[in-house]
């Protein structure tokens, strides 16, 4: 299913600024950035309760906030990109 999360975490104290780099590498490490604070995760349900339940521990609940969208895994049909950056295919080829 492909997950998109969006975040955004108060960077206004360095705990803030830190907490912004951790929830960013957390959101590396299962999918792909697209936008600033956005990131396309393809995962499966496991991963996904792994993935939230990290960044859930990660957050101060008073200061920032996650959103989540399950797009599924009928999302080609969900998902459009216009514009500048070059778009990927989270199930495509990775080349290294």
């Amino acid at each position: 299913m492909l997950l998109l999360i969006t975040y955004d975490v108060n960077t206004e104290s360095p705990e803030g600024k830190k907490r912004l780099r951790k929830v960013a590498k957390i959101c590396e490490n299962y999918g792909q950035r697209v936008q600033n604070s956005v990131f396309e995760c393809l995962v499966n349900p496991a991963q996904r309760t792994e993935l939230c339940h990290k960044l859930e521990n990660e957050i101060d609940h008073s200061l920032d906030s996650l959103r989540y969208y399950q797009l599924g895994k009928n999302w080609h049909n969900r998902v459009e990109h216009v514009g500048a950056k070059e778009t990927y295919d989270p199930e495509g080829v990775l080349i290294l």
